[in-house]
């Protein structure tokens, strides 16, 4: 390797968080358990578990696995929105961690939706997270989709992310319902019901 080659790689240690503070992309520095961060991390960890999700889905063959890979690569764009706070970022960084400004990726989630239910039956009971490998993982997926969720509503609240953030993450944990019980009646397996004990 080239001395030239060596200076372009990233470091994977900086020793600039030893002291419990990470950067922001404005260069704010904050405090590793603040706000943004919380969302930041459970967003990371949605991403962690999709790319878990897609391994059982190509196991399966069900398909969901080019969906899921886009949706991780989104999910990168939803947190370099949550890392620039709108009210305090330059125009320049704004601009260029704006966030589906058209709505055009919750309209793909819509449609992905509306084509995975149209194979399902109608929903008549509480589904427990079941119902195989590939739609369980899916199921946890979507939990911590929702707490991803509920850590970026302050944000966009106090002007931190964009609005579209939000609603994203909110279409998302739908989709991920969905595209579960898709999952089980991929592979014929039986979801199991909420039963008054």
């Amino acid at each position: 390797m080239s001395d030239t080659e060596d200076q372009k790689r990233f470091k994977i240690y900086t020793r600039t968080g030893d002291k419990g503070t990470s950067a922001l992309y404005t260069g704010e520095r904050r405090s590793k358990d603040d706000v943004i961060f919380e969302a930041l991390g459970t967003v990371d960890e949605l991403s962690s578990y999709l790319g878990l999700a897609r391994e059982f889905c190509e196991d399966s063959k069900n398909g969901l696995e080019e969906n899921l890979e886009k949706i991780q690569c989104i999910l990168q764009d939803v947190g370099s929105n949550c890392a620039t706070p709108r009210n305090a970022a330059s125009v320049f960084k704004r601009t260029r961690t704006e966030f589906d400004v058209d709505g055009a990726l919750v309209l793909e989630l819509e449609q992905w939706i509306d084509k995975l239910d149209e194979s399902l039956e109608p929903l008549k009971n509480f589904i427990l997270p079941s119902g195989g490998k590939a739609a369980s993982t899916l199921h946890v997926a979507r939990n911590i989709c929702r707490s991803a969720e509920r850590k970026i509503v302050p944000l966009v609240a106090e002007g931190i992310a964009d609005a579209s953030v939000g609603k994203y993450v909110n279409r998302l944990s739908d989709y991920l319902f969905t595209a579960a019980r898709f999952a089980a009646k991929h592979e014929g397996k039986t979801e199991k019901i909420y039963k008054k004990p």
